[in-house]
């Protein structure tokens, strides 16, 4: 056959050629997630090479080039609260904090553990502080409080003023441990950033110089990993069932925001290994009450009046999977914390459903189980019976098969969505931003190399959730779940705009719909918030959409 008739049945035989016909010229699309990482953090002083503008803590004057405070620095300030008796979204201020407190280890490898980190000064001026003035950029630092009622008190109504005040007084939960007292010691951990200016995240400066940032890309629920990979792969949160039906979890998974007698702030019930749903829909549910007020008072309507199903407590945290990774169901139980099955509708079943071929690869996945590399609540797709009961578990894969794949277009799915292994993900403590632009360096220039596969291949680049790191920018509450802060996005294909920064507002549920308009998908659910429309920015300030609730389907970042 000659060479032109090769390249023919090559065409034929694509999986895109199959599936049929694209919206656009994506015809493969590869979305890496890594871990908790705010906008702030990672591009506080980010200048574009262009002539496009981005918002953050540098063009805002808020820091300068140098990492300093600049003159808007006291628009960063943190203050200080009291909640006594019923949780609030917005608690009492009670006064500012004259400086920071030393930022805490946490957990962080190579540190002591939940103990003060001796590397940064004992007071800190009340504002953000470039972390690479104390230690190393490659240096594991602390993981601040990321869970979902204590980010609400954080953004506390849009003035992002109680970071550390929340961090200092619930940490991350009660857990059944004894009151702390006046400080967990989390410390300032929350306002640490990293500056592009002096040359830290040059890989992550190299991709936004080259291809499309977003800078108005936000976390979809207040809080951490579990529930924002949830609502990546469903548009929404998931929720405890029993029978086919919403059920009331064991009373010890309930989460209950509301201070212990005596304490401030210190949550009744709030913990890993403790209370993590939520019943919004019941207005006297402990914490349910302060958010619908909030909603409320908000001048557009919210989402489905805030989307939630009536009589159903939804995980609002991290919990494991009812399934294991090989398949198997798991046990479950009061002491056990892990959600029954599901069967919320994912992106992976519509897909299917259409012939449109997808797979999931996992760091720390093998053909014999999973490593301690392997992150279970990031890989929600196990949580599905329609999933881990079928076929569909066969397109749970490997980073093993990840790369065979993309060395064969054939293999290749249309729709693949990358997990890092742990320590490489860049999570806070136990990873760290140079390890994440590792990785993405190695998969990125592994994908460019196949000239056939990068000719039609977009790669997005994210995180699932801030973090809890302070971020400036602004949040749009969609419905009782989120959003939450800005993270970063970036938009790597041949189709990229080149330098483009784009202020259209979006979050995960925007990397569904662009998946469902290039491969002509409906909305995965009725609560699923690939409902929504585009946004219409406001002239005045595009980053506020006037038609809220509205989130875009990323293709302000391409250039067709």
């Amino acid at each position: 056959m000659c060479g032109s008739g090769w390249a023919l049945l090559a065409l034929l035989l694509s999986p895109s050629a199959v599936q049929g016909q694209t919206a656009t010229p994506i015809e493969h699309l590869i979305v890496v997630v890594g871990e908790n990482l705010s906008f702030d953090h990672l591009f506080a002083t980010y200048r574009p090479r262009s002539n496009a503008k981005v918002r953050n803590l540098l063009s805002q004057g808020i820091i300068d080039r140098y990492g300093e405070p600049g003159p808007e620095f006291p628009r960063a300030a943190q203050r200080r609260a009291e909640v006594r008796e019923n949780y609030q979204v917005t608690p009492h201020i009670v006064g500012t904090y004259g400086e920071l407190p030393r930022p805490g280890t946490t957990y962080a490898v190579g540190l002591p553990r939940y103990a003060r980190d001796m590397r940064f000064p004992a007071l800190l001026p009340n504002g953000p502080f470039q972390i690479t003035k104390y230690v190393d950029y490659t240096a594991p630092v602390g993981d601040p409080v990321h869970r979902f009622f204590q980010m609400w008190q954080q953004v506390d109504g849009g003035k992002h003023d109680l970071f550390v005040w929340v961090d200092e007084t619930s940490g991350e939960g009660s857990q059944n441990r004894s009151y702390p007292g006046s400080s967990t010691n989390q410390g300032a951990v929350a306002m640490g950033f990293y500056n592009m200016a002096a040359g830290d995240a040059p890989y992550f400066r190299q991709l936004a110089d080259t291809y499309a940032l977003s800078d108005n890309h936000h976390q979809p629920i207040m809080g951490g990993t579990g529930a924002n990979f949830q609502a990546l792969a469903t548009g929404h949160a998931i929720a405890y069932w029993r029978d086919g039906s919403p059920a009331e979890p064991p009373l010890n998974q309930i989460e209950d925001p509301n201070p212990r007698p005596g304490t401030n702030n210190w949550y009744t019930q709030s913990g890993y290994s403790s209370g993590s749903y939520t019943n919004c829909s019941d207005a006297s549910a402990a914490g349910s009450a302060s958010i619908r007020s909030y909603l409320a008072a908000l001048p557009y309507r919210v989402f489905n009046g805030g989307n939630c199903m009536p009589g159903a407590y939804y995980l609002v945290n991290n919990y494991g999977a009812g399934f294991f990774a090989n398949g198997e169901p798991a046990p479950l139980g009061p002491d056990i914390f892990r959600v029954p099955p599901q069967a919320q509708p994912t992106i992976a079943e519509a897909l299917s459903a259409k012939g449109i071929s997808w797979k999931w690869y996992s760091g720390g996945r093998t053909a014999g189980g999973v490593t301690r590399e392997y992150c279970g609540v990031c890989d929600p797709l196990i949580y599905s019976s329609a999933i881990m009961t079928g076929p569909l578990r066969a397109n749970l894969q490997d980073h093993a098969a990840l790369f065979r794949d993309i060395d064969d277009i054939y293999a290749m799915p249309a729709v693949a969505f990358v997990i890092p292994p742990n320590t490489e993900s860049g999570h806070p403590a136990s990873s760290t931003v140079s390890r994440y632009e590792t990785f993405l360096r190695k998969l990125i220039d592994k994908v460019q190399s196949n000239q056939a596969l990068w000719a039609k291949t977009a790669i997005l680049v994210t995180v699932d959730e801030g973090g809890g790191y302070w971020d400036s920018g602004y949040i749009q509450i969609i419905d009782a779940f989120g959003d939450g802060t800005r993270i970063p996005l970036i938009a790597v294909s041949p189709f990229a705009g080149k330098g483009l920064i784009d202020h259209t507002y979006t979050d995960h549920a925007s990397i569904l719909k662009f998946i469902e308009a290039n491969w002509r998908l409906g909305p995965l659910s009725q609560r699923s918030r690939d409902q929504l429309p585009n946004p219409d920015p406001d002239p005045a300030d595009p980053y506020l959409p006037t038609n809220r609730p509205a989130i875009g389907d990323l293709t302000s970042l391409f250039q067709f």
